[in-house]
């Protein structure tokens, strides 16, 4: 777990060169058992996790204090192991904690300010974007298509990396504001209104 923490330790507010350094270092996924150490694909997600949260701005009736924690929400199946709370340990963003949850419905999930999808949910996408689409909610998937039905960021393999795509019109009609940093970094994808009913 010490490479976790290594990683953790290298992501600071405002640092996006670290992400793209992670982003680099990626190599093949790995997969996980229900009791593995989690692969060196999901701590590079854990830590592109953190970098999301510093570049994107909720509007201030997303939280119910001002010193209200940033909560990272995880539904379904968790790839992450213990990876989540060692990449935010100590770490705080506008002076927010980040704390996490895990739920298998997405109930428990909509007060929280990012939710990543698992693949588990993959069959029921579109009752989770609908659960979710009222709330100032940041969420990403690891599924194709996930960003054209409405979710906001996307992770995808290419050439054995891992990369990100970002719908901005999703997070747009959701008051949410993502650097333009950040954005550079992603590919640009918009919403199919079709695919949201499948």
């Amino acid at each position: 777990m010490r490479r976790t923490n290594d990683i953790a330790r290298r992501f600071r507010i405002g640092a996006i060169a670290h992400l793209l350094l992670v982003l680099a270092a990626c190599g093949p996924a790995v997969g996980l058992g229900a009791d593995a150490v989690p692969s060196k694909e999901y701590q590079i997600k854990a830590a592109c996790l953190l970098n999301f949260v510093q570049f994107i701005e909720w509007p201030a009736s997303a939280f119910a204090e001002s010193g209200s924690p940033i909560t990272v929400g995880v539904l379904g199946n968790d790839p992450f192991g213990q990876a989540l709370e060692q990449t935010f340990q100590d770490e705080t963003v506008q002076g927010r904690k980040l704390v996490v949850k895990r739920s298998r419905q997405v109930e428990d999930l909509n007060t929280c300010h990012l939710v990543f999808i698992s693949k588990s949910e993959q069959d029921r996408l579109a009752g989770t974007l609908t659960g979710l689409n009222d709330a100032r909610i940041v969420t990403v998937g690891e599924m194709e298509g996930f960003a054209s039905r409405g979710g906001i960021i996307n992770f995808f393999m290419e050439n054995n990396k891992v990369r990100f795509e970002i719908n901005a019109e999703a997070a747009q009609r959701k008051g949410l504001k993502i650097s333009s940093q950040l954005l550079k970094r992603a590919k640009a994808v918009g919403s199919d209104p079709g695919k949201g009913r499948e």
